[in-house]
């Protein structure tokens, strides 16, 4: 009895242990994270570091009830990694190196390397090689819901990037190719059913895999003005692509080279700039973008930066991700007019011609398939006229151009469309990445060592509530769907008569219905307008008038024009059917 009278508390709005905000607070830069933070769902400790208070953390529950549910339809085994990994398995994949600080390193009292895990590649990999033995161990598939830590220079609208997180990621491991396509193929799936089960309308894009390795990747997207990642999609054949990775199709301008003359071009830094005094079109200009990777020596093992010039037609933009990749670089970097220099090259006026060995150039291939094209001199004032790829100057040839709104679609032809959208999860193929470099190994039919065959799948947790509250919400607060909302009911009693109210508040609890119950000694309009806020899909108001007729007031969040009108004597049935029709 005691128990059932510290949960009764619980479910009382007078014992919450949170409270609302009248005024949205400093920092909150989206609607959804101003609402989390008034309605209290949530608190913020540090810079991307929140504390989840009891509505946040029975949204968060029953979202990752849903995952759960899926995840073991799927045959999945849930296990619990630790957070704190030794750097060393993180060593052996050269993921230690490669990352840069946004993993956190720290040494422990006997001078052992340690990490907090960002994700859980590596550890999941020694679980692996630990159990797995032989093919009749395959197919395995693990996952957990477990705290993430990324030290992300720029958190930014709440939940949505932050710094510590819950993430669940699941892992497989499988004896060859067509095993991990077949569990592929079960998480797209599955991840789709997640985000429908919650409310969420998703769509899934191919993407860079990133530090994560692998050839085969898939996000998915929550389109949103708030987002930073950019959506390319073509209305007509459906070709759908992070920018990081998205194609386009081009238009080359080949012609006879002609000989390469320098032109001064005083104060034109622009390629704007460039086209005006030359009269030329700006497809017929290459620029150039000058970045520092960071890379790891192949006989030290440590970082070293080297200068990365991207060379593009200048009627496009440079893609940063595809630079990357094709240079193979950890990371990239704007870089210093100092560099710049050191390597034999002029800011605003600089190209690879000429440049210091030791440069690394990406040329994108609408200039290596173009020809006399505008270029910078590297001399302070001058570009040269008519320059070729592979005569005036070389280097690896690569997409790197970015895509853009208007641009042709890769496989149809027709315009694309560019949106922004917000990761809320993602499924790679790793392949061997991973099982090689640790030396997780099987034994196949024939007695032959192989390495097993893997594939990763995150869910950010925290980010999915962020990106619910973003979608559901009006003026006055939130609007939850059932499914992820902290209570099914919001109880509201206007009368004095307390012995009432709280048999109605028994008898919905006991019919299984969640509610919270507003006991508070508040006036209409505070008890009306936190409700709002909260945004509990339907709400229970027993006023006076209604009462002594033996009817209370129902409405939804969601349509809070309709009123409806439930009798007393049988409301908690009528309620459990409302919620069985949502």
């Amino acid at each position: 009895m005691q128990a059932a009278d510290k949960e009764n508390r619980y479910m009382r709005q007078s014992r919450l242990f949170s409270r609302t905000l009248r005024e949205a607070p400093n920092g909150a830069d989206c609607k959804g994270y101003e609402y989390l933070l008034r309605a209290g769902y949530i608190d913020q400790l540090a810079a991307g570091i929140f504390s989840l208070l009891p509505l946040g953390f029975r949204s968060i529950q029953k979202i990752s009830t849903i995952v759960r549910e899926e995840m073991n339809a799927l045959g999945a085994q849930e296990i619990l990694m630790p957070v704190v990994n030794p750097g060393d398995i993180w060593k052996e994949t050269g993921r230690f190196y490669s990352i840069d600080r946004e993993m956190s390193r720290f040494k422990d009292r006997n001078d052992r390397d340690m990490v907090l895990a960002m994700t859980h590649e590596e550890c999941a990999t020694d679980l692996g090689r630990n159990v797995i033995d032989s093919y009749k161990r395959l197919p395995l598939l693990v996952y957990q819901l477990q705290t993430k830590w990324r030290d992300d220079p720029r958190p930014r609208a709440g939940l949505i990037r932050v710094r510590e997180f819950t993430m669940k990621d699941s892992y497989s491991f499988d004896k060859d190719q067509e095993g991990l396509e077949k569990v592929y193929k079960a998480h797209y799936d599955a991840y789709f059913r997640i985000y429908k089960r919650c409310g969420l309308p998703v769509i899934a894009v191919g993407s860079d895999s990133g530090m994560m390795g692998g050839k085969v990747a898939h996000e998915y997207m929550y389109l949103s003005p708030i987002g930073e990642d950019t959506i390319i999609t073509c209305p007509d054949c459906g070709y759908t692509a992070n920018r990081q990775v998205a194609r386009f199709q081009k238009d080359y301008y080949a012609e006879e080279p002609k000989a390469r003359e320098m032109v001064a071009t005083p104060e034109t830094k622009t390629i704007e700039d460039l086209c005006k005094l030359l009269n030329i079109p700006a497809r017929k200009t290459a620029k150039a973008l000058f970045m520092v990777g960071t890379f790891i020596n192949d006989q030290t093992g440590e970082e070293e930066d080297k200068l990365v010039v991207g060379i593009v037609r200048g009627d496009m933009d440079i893609e940063e991700n595809k630079l990357q990749n094709a240079a193979k670089a950890n990371s990239l970097r704007p870089a210093h007019d100092e560099e710049i220099t050191a390597a034999g090259m002029v800011p605003g006026y600089g190209s690879p011609i000429g440049c210091k060995a030791g440069t690394i150039v990406i040329v994108d291939d609408s200039v290596a398939k173009s020809n006399n094209l505008v270029a910078g001199a590297n001399k302070e004032g001058y570009h040269f006229l008519n320059t070729n790829f592979g005569t005036d100057y070389t280097g690896t040839v690569a997409d790197i151009a970015s895509a853009a709104d208007g641009y042709r679609c890769p496989t149809c032809g027709k315009p694309l469309s560019a949106s922004k959208g917000v990761e809320v999860g993602n499924i790679f193929q790793l392949g061997t990445r991973y099982s090689e470099s640790m030396g997780c190994y099987y034994q196949d039919e024939n007695g032959q060592r192989k390495p097993v065959i893997m594939g990763s799948y995150g869910i950010g947790i925290g980010r999915l509530l962020a990106c619910l509250c973003e979608e559901y919400n009006d003026e006055n607060g939130l609007k939850l769907p059932i499914a992820v909302a902290p209570f099914q009911v919001h109880f509201i009693s206007l009368i004095k008569d307390t012995d009432v109210a709280e048999k109605i508040y028994h008898d919905l609890e006991a019919a299984g219905i969640e509610v919270l119950y507003d006991d508070r000694k508040e006036s209409a309009g505070v008890k009306f307008a936190d409700a709002d806020l909260i945004g509990i899909p339907i709400r229970i108001t027993l006023g006076n008038r209604s009462f002594k007729e033996g009817k209370c007031e129902v409405k939804l969040r969601s349509n809070e024009e309709e009123v409806l009108s439930f009798d007393l004597d049988n409301l908690a049935d009528e309620i459990k059917a409302l919620i069985a029709k949502m």
